[in-house]
């Protein structure tokens, strides 16, 4: 299990290193690298707050269940958004180990 493990992320870092993730982040990407929660939260909640007020006005009848759906998109979009900047975070403590990197 742990060879299939090991060579499932060599694979992660093969594709990455394809991709151009050899190179030195970006301020931005230093921010989010180091305040993951924080970026999903400011990705989730706006596209929650619009997409809910989105369906209040488009639909005829409003519905509880469409606030619900919309905000639940909202959830969805933050915790896809901040598990990328985990993953950010991640790819960012390579490079430093890898010596690439500044380590911020």
């Amino acid at each position: 299990m742990a060879n299939w493990w090991r060579s499932a992320v060599h694979a992660l870092w093969a594709l990455d290193r394809l991709l151009g993730g050899q190179r030195r982040p970006t301020p931005f990407q230093k921010w989010v690298g180091r305040h993951p929660i924080k970026a999903g939260t400011w990705v989730g909640g706006p596209v929650a707050l619009f997409s809910s007020v989105f369906f209040l006005m488009v639909s005829d009848e409003a519905e509880p269940e469409d606030v619900v759906v919309a905000a639940l998109f909202g959830l969805v979009l933050g915790l896809l958004f901040g598990l990328t900047a985990a993953s950010e975070r991640l790819r960012q403590r390579r490079l430093k180990r890898l010596g690439i990197g500044d380590g911020s």
